[in-house]
């Protein structure tokens, strides 16, 4: 059903500070503004990959998935109210708004919106990264993956595994249990943790294309001081070299390379008790928390 995380969006009230933030810490590029005044940033030709709109709090917008193609799009409508989803069909507007041709959305058993989405406006050979780098792993594997925080571990894994048609890649049961699901060959599109009682955002990964561009990012962070939530450090899963930094918006940015690819014709499902070969360390000083918040059953559809 889903072929990618096409895009993401955000709220919060410092939205603005991502005119700084984006650009100069992560290298990424700014793209034309929202008509709400949401700042839009580039990771590649895509017209836009990340958007963060003004708004009274740090929190997920939505989720932006592509699917192969308009057929898909009607497939993935008809098994969603099969499930007993409720999907709206997008209007011409909003597909303008996500620079896409055609979409349609609905709440999950969590309250998380999600966007399918065809036809993502690329700009050939128009990227230009907000800072010196070699480029942003995305392609057929997308913006990147994204980690949610849930309140029921088993209700998301039939949700994205059944509903949504992810594959298993791995588990990890460090003290707290982690799923990481797959749709391409980036090893996960997303993940999620179980937190009894909470729902909410933990980070964004953005892969880059050497252990260099990392490297200098960090850096970035450390001279203007930004606090990180993780030090660099390898994860056991998807191998990927890496550190987590605090945005201004409560979540936090992975900023990493080398993951490794899944291939289904051989790959084999593992569990890990660690996720981390080596570093990946918390500060000294627990950062506050950042997008979570007691879930509400009743708000959430189903």
């Amino acid at each position: 059903m889903i072929r990618s995380l096409g895009y993401i969006g955000f709220t919060s009230p410092n939205a603005e500070k991502w005119l700084e933030f984006g650009p100069d810490v992560l290298g990424l590029e700014l793209a034309g503004r929202g008509p709400d005044g949401a700042v839009r940033l580039r990771v590649d030709d895509a017209a836009w990959r990340i958007s963060v709109h003004p708004g009274e709090r740090d929190d997920l917008a939505y989720l932006g998935w592509t699917v192969g193609g308009p057929d898909e799009l009607e497939q993935a409508i008809v098994a969603l109210e099969k499930h007993g989803f409720e999907v709206t069909r997008g209007d011409k507007q909003l597909a303008a708004l996500r620079a896409v041709t055609d979409l349609a959305f609905f709440r999950d058993p969590f309250g998380f919106r999600h966007e399918l989405s065809v036809g993502l406006l690329h700009k050939p050979a128009s990227f230009r990264p907000g800072q010196p780098l070699t480029r942003f792993v995305t392609g057929d594997g997308g913006l990147g993956h994204a980690v949610l925080l849930v309140p029921d571990l088993r209700r998301a894994e039939e949700f994205y595994l059944n509903v949504l048609g992810f594959k298993l890649s791995d588990r990890i049961e460090s003290g707290i249990s982690i799923r990481f699901l797959h749709c391409n060959g980036r090893h996960h599109t997303v993940a999620f943790a179980a937190i009894p009682g909470m729902v909410g955002m933990h980070h964004l990964m953005l892969e880059v294309g050497s252990l260099e561009d990392v490297g200098k990012a960090l850096d970035r962070c450390n001279a203007r001081k930004i606090p990180l939530a993780m030090t660099l450090g390898t994860h056991t899963n998807d191998r990927m070299t890496s550190f987590y930094v605090r945005t201004p918006s409560g979540f936090e940015i992975e900023y990493g390379t080398g993951g490794i690819l899944v291939d289904d014709a051989t790959w084999v499902v593992d569990s890990y008790d660690a996720q981390s070969v080596w570093g990946h360390k918390p500060p000294e000083q627990p950062l506050p928390p950042g997008i979570l918040r007691p879930f509400d059953p009743a708000a959430a559809p189903r």
